[in-house]
C-alpha cells in the first residue's frame, strides 16, 4: 500500500509543480497587468485632472469677464443716473437763475436808463457764458461715457465670439489632420518630409545649398531612384535621409480598448518599422551614380512616441537596422546628427577661408613684387628722359652757336617768320653766347648753364621750375 502511495505521490509531484509554476506566472502576469492598468489609470486621471483644471480656469475666466461686464453695466447705469440728476439740478438752477435775472432786469429797466440797462444785460451775458460752457463740457463727457460703454460691450462680445470660433476651428483642424494622416500613406509621407525639412532649416541648413529635396539619380544598371533628402558634406560626400511614417498602427495601439487589440496593433507597428528598414536597405543608395554616400542611410521616424515605443518593445530593432547600414533617428536624435553636419560645414568653410587667405596673400605679394619692379623701370626711364632732355636743351639754348642764337641771327638778317621764339628763351640763348665769349671761369659758366638758365627756359615756356 505504501509503495503505491509513493508512486502516486511521485507522479503527481511534477504535475503539482507545473501547476504551481503556471499559477505563479499567471499571478506575475496579473500583477504586471494590474501595474500597467494602474499606470494608465494614473495617466488618464492626470489628463482628466488637467482637463478639469483647464475647464475650471475657463469657467473662472468667463465668470470674471461676466463679473466685469456686470460691474461696467452697473457703473454705467450709476453714472447715467448721476448725470441725469445733475442735469435736472442744473436745469432747475438755470431756470431759477434766469427768473432772478429777469426780475432784476425788470427792476433795473424801471429804475435806470437804457444805457445802464444795456450795460447790465452785457454783464448778465458774461455771467451766463461760463455756465453754458461748463454745462456743454459736462454734457459732452456724459455722451462720451455712454459711447465708451456701448463700444466696450460690443468689443467684449466680438472677442468672445472670436474665441468661440477659434476653438471650433482648432477642433475641426485637429480632427481633419488626424483623419488625413491616418487615411493616406502618401499624406503621411508628405507630412514626414515637411517635418524633416523643418528640422533641417532649424539647424541652419539651406535648401539647394547644404541639402537637396526629392532629387532623382540613376543607378549603375540604368534604373532611376528618387531620394527624399540629400545632405551635402565636405569633400564631396553625401548623407541620405529618408522619412518613414508609421502612424496608423501606432494610433490604433494608442486607442485600443483591450489588451489583445493593443498587442495586435503593436505587432503591426513593429512589422511596419521592420518593413521600412528592409525596403530602405534594398534600395542600395550607395550604388547610385554620382552619389558619394556614406556607409549608412538615415531613416527618419517623425513620430517620436512611435519611435520610442518600437525601440522599447524590441531592443534588437536598432541593431538590426544598423547591421543593414540604416541609422534609425527621431526628431530629437536627428538634431545631434544635423548639428554635427553643420559643425563639419563650419570647419570646411574655415578651411576654405584659410586657403583663400593664403592664395590671395601669395597673389598680393606677386603683384607687389611686379609693381616694385615696374616702379624701378619707371625711375630708370624718367632718368633717361631727363638726360635726353638735358642734351636737347644744351643743343637748343646753350653753348656757342646754339640753335636759338643762329635763328636770331637769321631773323636779324631779314628773315620774316610768322611766329616768334619766347622772349625768355631768346634772352637765355643770348646770355649763353655772352658767357662763351667772356673770360669767366668754367665753374661760373657751369653754374650759369645749370638751374638758373633751365629755370628761365621753363618759365618762358609757361612751366614752373623743378
Amino acid at each position: 500500500m505504501l509503495p503505491a502511495f509513493v508512486i502516486v505521490l511521485a507522479a503527481a509531484l511534477p504535475v503539482v509543480t507545473v501547476l504551481w509554476i503556471r499559477s505563479r506566472n499567471r499571478q506575475t502576469e496579473i500583477r504586471l497587468r494590474a501595474e500597467q492598468l494602474a499606470s494608465e489609470i494614473a495617466q488618464r486621471t492626470a489628463a482628466i485632472q488637467l482637463s478639469e483644471a483647464e475647464r475650471d480656469r475657463l469657467r473662472e475666466q468667463t465668470a470674471k469677464l461676466q463679473s466685469e461686464v456686470a460691474a461696467l453695466q452697473a457703473r454705467l447705469e450709476s453714472e447715467r443716473y448721476n448725470a441725469q440728476e445733475k442735469l435736472a439740478l442744473l436745469s432747475s438752477a438755470r431756470e431759477e437763475l434766469a427768473n432772478q435775472f429777469k426780475s432784476l432786469a425788470s427792476d433795473i429797466l424801471e429804475e435806470k436808463s437804457r444805457r445802464f440797462t444795456q450795460q447790465n444785460q452785457e454783464n448778465l451775458g458774461q455771467l451766463i457764458a461760463p455756465l453754458k460752457e461748463k454745462f456743454g463740457e459736462f454734457q459732452q463727457k456724459v455722451e462720451n461715457l455712454e459711447k465708451d460703454g456701448v463700444a466696450g460691450r460690443s468689443e467684449l462680445k466680438v472677442q468672445l465670439e472670436q474665441l468661440r470660433s477659434l476653438n471650433e476651428r482648432l477642433s475641426e483642424d485637429a480632427s481633419s489632420l488626424v483623419t488625413a494622416l491616418r487615411g493616406s500613406s502618401k499624406t503621411q509621407g508628405e507630412w514626414g518630409e515637411v517635418v524633416l525639412e523643418r528640422i533641417l532649416e532649424s539647424c541652419g541648413l539651406r535648401r539647394d545649398h547644404e541639402y537637396r529635396v526629392q532629387e532623382t539619380m540613376t543607378r549603375e544598371d540604368g534604373r532611376r531612384a528618387r531620394l527624399d533628402i540629400i545632405i551635402d558634406l565636405p569633400e564631396g560626400r553625401h548623407l541620405v535621409l529618408d522619412s518613414k511614417v508609421s502612424l496608423t498602427d501606432y494610433s490604433e495601439y494608442c486607442t485600443a480598448a483591450d489588451e489583445p487589440t493593443r498587442d495586435a496593433a503593436l505587432a503591426r507597428h513593429l512589422a511596419s518599422v521592420r518593413k521600412h528598414i528592409r525596403e530602405l536597405s534594398q534600395r542600395d543608395y550607395p550604388s547610385l551614380y554620382r552619389l558619394n554616400s556614406l556607409d549608412f542611410v538615415v531613416m527618419f521616424v517623425p513620430v517620436e512616441p512611435a519611435f520610442m515605443l518600437a525601440l522599447a518593445r524590441d531592443g534588437k530593432l536598432w541593431q538590426e537596422a544598423w547591421d543593414k547600414s540604416i541609422l534609425l533617428v527621431s526628431p530629437s536624435t536627428l538634431l545631434f546628427v544635423l548639428r554635427t553636419v553643420a559643425h563639419l560645414w563650419r570647419q570646411e568653410q574655415q578651411k576654405r577661408n584659410v586657403q583663400e587667405i593664403v592664395r590671395r596673400g601669395g597673389e598680393l605679394y606677386d603683384k607687389l613684387a611686379a609693381f616694385a619692379k615696374d616702379l624701378t623701370e619707371v625711375g630708370k626711364k624718367l632718368g633717361d628722359a631727363r638726360d635726353a632732355y638735358d642734351e636737347a636743351y644744351k643743343k637748343l639754348a646753350e653753348g656757342r652757336g646754339n640753335v636759338i642764337r643762329q635763328a636770331e641771327i637769321l631773323r636779324s638778317l631779314g628773315v620774316r617768320p610768322t611766329k616768334q621764339i619766347p622772349q625768355g628763351m631768346r634772352e637765355l640763348a643770348m646770355e649763353q653766347e655772352l658767357f662763351e665769349e667772356s673770360d669767366e671761369p668754367q665753374e661760373l659758366q657751369a653754374l650759369s648753364n645749370g638751374s638758373r638758365n633751365r629755370a628761365a627756359v621753363e618759365a618762358a615756356n609757361g612751366h614752373r621750375p623743378d
